[in-house]
Formats: C-alpha cells, structure tokens, sequence
C-alpha cells in the first residue's frame, strides 16, 4: 500500500518534504486568487512568483540582511532582520507585485501620488513621449524608485487580501511582508514590478510569523536548536567518565572504586 507520511521534524526529511508539497499546492491557489481579484479599470496589473526550497529561500533571507545593514533606515533594520529569521522556518514564498504602479499611471487626477489634483506630479519625474513612460532605466537612488500610482498601489492590497483568505481557508500560516518583497524584487522575483509584497508560507503546529522576541535574529528556533546540540556534545567529550567502560545500572564511578578499595585492604 502506498503511503504519505507527514511530519514537521526533522526539518529537510522526507516527512517534511511531503508537507512542503501541500504549501506548495496551496501557495498557487494564493497565486490565482491573487491575480483575479478586483482591480481598478479590469486591465490586469499584477504578476505572481513562488518561491521554494532551501537555496532559494536562503538566498532571500540573506538580501533581507543586507538591505537592515547597507540600505534602509535604522529604525526598520530590525524587522527585516527577525522576518529574515522567520523566512528561514516558511516553506515557500508568494510574492505578489504591481507592474503598473510605476509605468502606466490610472490618469484619473486623484493627486494621492503627492501632488495636485492630477497626474502631474508623476509625469513630471518620469521620462516619458506623450504619456508612455519609459521604464527602461532602472537605476534606483532609493529603496524603492518613484512615483508610484498610489491607485495601482491600492489595488495591490486586495490581490494580497484576497491571497491570504485563501492561506486562512486552507489552515495555512502566512504572512504579508514588506521586507520579504523587496528582497525578493532585488533578486528578480516579479521582475517587472517596481513594488512587490511577499508572503511567507508555512505549515507548522505553530505558527513562526507570530509570539516572536524582537531579537528573534539571535534567539531563533535554528539557534535553540544548535545550543542544545552543541551542550550535548561537549559535556560527553570530558573526561569525567569513560563512556565506553561505565555501566550505569551499577554503582557510580567513585563508589564502586572505594569498594573494591576496602575489599583489597580486608
């Protein structure tokens, strides 16, 4: 009889394995609920990315401690830092962009970009012919390079609404995160899209995005784990019983040692 065995531990096993598939299922209906929620003007105007395996999700980890150090404020590098910790224990990432929020404007002159009530104030700082901006230059002065379409923007909130409904729906643990996004764009993920949101997902018995120490960089699930492996084999490399010899359904070491002491005497 063909069987699936489950299990969270030990993490990379097969049992673990055969659950990440079942994230990984669930991750692409996230995907499709994403890409068909309700947008302004029904032009499509998001793509959709997932994220899996150990290297892979490393990789994104890593960017995000790169930008907490070289990059963003002081004040933010701490959450990228402690959600870096939390991207390590997910078993895979959707990441959700928009990739007109910074090319094609909605034009309806809302002034929400930061200017009058128009769109001048995009078009002013974008190179553009007659209304069609030219994205081809990509260097960034910033972390994220403006103006944005705060409508495009907007919208981007129910395509993430609408993916995390379907990770509560199917018990899945997930969350949304600014930080996991823009490590993913540096590395390519949703490609063309200037803002990106990621959402780690996880299926744990307990849920790693929540009841986490603000320095849960440095006290982490990996961490605890290592302390205990490295407490546990260095007490046993110490000389204070020979582990090979000792039996312990006997007497202890010192004792049976004065006994054989007064036997000898008597």
């Amino acid at each position: 009889m063909a069987r699936i065995y489950m299990n969270e531990w030990p993490p990379g096993a097969q049992p673990d394995l055969a659950k990440k598939d079942n994230v990984l299922i669930v991750a692409r209906l996230m995907a499709n609920a994403a890409l068909t929620a309700p947008i302004s003007g029904g032009v499509p105007s998001w793509e959709a990315e997932i994220a899996h395996g150990v290297e892979e999700i490393e990789r994104i980890a890593r960017e995000m401690e790169r930008l907490a150090h070289q990059e963003v404020h002081k004040k933010l590098a701490k959450p990228f830092l402690y959600q870096a910790a939390m991207v390590r224990e997910c078993d895979a990432i959707l990441f959700i962009g928009s990739f007109r929020a910074h090319a094609t404007p909605m034009d309806v002159g809302c002034g929400l970009c930061g200017g009058e009530p128009n769109c001048s104030f995009f078009y002013e700082r974008v190179n553009h012919v007659d209304g069609i901006v030219d994205d081809t230059d990509r260097e960034r002065t910033s972390v994220i390079k403006g103006p944005l379409c705060m409508i495009r923007v907007h919208d981007l909130g129910y395509a993430v609404g609408s993916a995390l409904w379907i990770a509560s729906t199917h018990f899945v643990d997930a969350m949304p995160s600014y930080p996991t996004g823009l490590a993913g764009r540096n590395l390519d993920f949703c490609r063309n899209s200037e803002v990106v949101m990621g959402i780690p997902i996880a299926v744990r018995s307990k849920n790693p995005f929540v009841d986490i120490s603000p320095d849960y960089h440095l006290n982490n699930m990996a961490k605890m784990v290592d302390a205990v492996r490295r407490w546990g084999v260095i007490p046993r490399q110490l000389a204070m019983v020979n582990m090979r010899l000792h039996d312990p359904t006997t007497a202890k070491p010192g004792e049976a040692k004065k006994t054989k002491k007064t036997k000898n005497k008597s």
